[in-house]
């Protein structure tokens, strides 16, 4: 569950890609606030590409030595994400879905570790769309 500004970048966040709506933190029936409309209209939509994901790391890294917003690829180079927060063998990133399962890794130090991603229990089945 992301908390605070390191999890959730004002201005750079989005409700939906921070899973705001599977915790009910997002109102379909409210008015009109910030970013309802963008909000609205992807929910109705169904298309969320990305979202943040609780990762696993191959070792246990200082919290200090991942750079925020650190750039997480795919095995063959190819952009998959960004790091949110996190140390020791657990982390937070903002991921594409169509990379969820794929083997990834970040740059640490000059060195590639290898992180997982998981699917948390408690979202919702249609959550791949």
């Amino acid at each position: 569950i992301p908390e605070g500004v390191k999890d959730l970048p004002p201005g750079v966040a989005l409700p939906l890609e921070s899973n705001l709506a599977y915790m009910n933190g997002v109102s379909f029936t409210k008015g009109c606030y910030i970013g309802q409309e963008l909000t609205a209209r992807t929910h109705h939509m169904g298309v969320i590409r990305k979202r943040l994901v609780p990762v696993r790391f191959s070792v246990p890294l200082p919290q200090e030595s991942i750079p925020e917003g650190a750039e997480i690829l795919t095995e063959s180079g190819k952009a998959a994400g960004k790091f949110r927060a996190g140390g020791d063998e657990l982390g937070i990133a903002l991921l594409r879905l169509a990379n969820i399962s794929e083997p990834l890794c970040l740059n640490v130090a000059g060195d590639k570790v290898k992180l997982t991603a998981s699917i948390p229990e408690w979202w919702p089945k249609t959550a791949s769309k």
